[in-house]
């Protein structure tokens, strides 16, 4: 989000994973920010722990797929507030306690009171250093088939920078490992040169 005291609060209130921190908010108020694919399931998933959640969207509209949108907004425990700007975030000094926003249309600034905020605006991978190497789709993500090879034979990718849903921990833990596994086969397979 890039506003003060974002940098204070993350893993005391600020957290970018509903899966892996959603539990710790049981019946309290939360923020998702964000109105996309991720920001929505993640306002739904939480829906089902939290007592409340908020999902402001920076634009005018969500961009989450239509499914998805009617489902959240069908959700008595949810609320949605679109052309919101994130101002800062503030806690006590050891918690999040609260964030601000901006109504983009009137310019009014807004507390809401929120034990936590899940960030899910989405994330660029860092692969820009590939350009003209290796193929990726338009999000700069490694296109990569079932065995993670890349579209350079011999070279595997293995990742949250690769095409594989789901950015967790986990599966791209899950995923280094079918990698090398996969990787390892390439190498036994291959006459040595020379």
């Amino acid at each position: 989000m890039n506003v003060p005291g974002e940098e204070q609060y993350r893993t005391r209130g600020v957290t970018y994973c509903p899966h892996c921190d959603g539990p710790l908010y049981k019946g309290k108020r939360v923020a998702v920010i964000g109105g996309g694919n991720s920001g929505v399931e993640a306002a739904i998933d939480l829906a089902g722990i939290v007592e409340h959640v908020t999902l402001l969207e920076f634009a005018p509209a969500m961009k989450a797929d239509a499914v998805l949108q009617e489902k959240v907004r069908s959700l008595d425990n949810v609320d949605i507030i679109l052309n919101a700007q994130t101002l800062e975030v503030k806690g006590d000094g050891s918690k999040l306690t609260s964030m601000e926003y901006k109504d983009r249309v009137n310019d009014t600034v807004h507390q809401l009171d929120v034990a936590g905020i899940f960030v899910q605006i989405g994330l660029l991978p860092n692969t820009t250093w590939l350009d003209g190497a290796i193929e990726r789709n338009q999000m700069g993500e490694i296109l990569i088939d079932a065995k993670c090879e890349t579209s350079v034979k011999g070279v595997f990718a293995a990742g949250d920078c690769t095409t594989v849903p789901y950015k967790q921990i986990i599966i791209a833990s899950g995923e280094g490992a079918k990698a090398s596994l996969s990787a390892f086969d390439y190498l036994i397979r291959t006459q040595p040169v020379g």
